[in-house]
């Protein structure tokens, strides 16, 4: 069974930086594209950052110039760096695997980050 396991999440000041990490297992890495997505309190999930195959990435508005997405195929772990956190950025992170043919995704249990003075 394909496993996704994020780690890095925690409590932070405004200001301050995290980094996630998302482990896959039992999927050929290097062939799916990835992404973080997060979820508020009563919010709906929403995309943070997507990262192709190809290394093409693509972010939410609402961070770019702060967080950075990369993968190291070598190791099947997908990175999120995280700058400048702002309280709004407060949500459970996940770790998802897409691939286009045939469409799958694949989800992580998630990751708190709580941004707070």
């Amino acid at each position: 069974q394909v496993q996704l396991v994020e780690s890095g999440g925690g409590l932070v000041q405004p200001g301050e930086s995290l980094r996630l990490s998302c482990v896959a297992s039992r999927i050929i890495f290097g062939m799916w594209d990835m992404a973080w997505y997060c979820q508020a309190l009563g919010k709906e999930r929403e995309l943070v950052a997507r990262i192709t195959t190809g290394g093409r990435t693509n972010y939410a508005n609402s961070v770019k110039g702060r967080f950075t997405i990369s993968r190291d195929n070598t190791k099947n772990t997908l990175y999120l760096q995280m700058n400048s956190l702002k309280p709004e950025d407060t949500a459970v992170y996940y770790c998802n695997a897409h691939n286009i043919a045939p469409e799958r995704d694949y989800w992580g249990q998630g990751t708190q980050v709580t941004v707070s003075s």
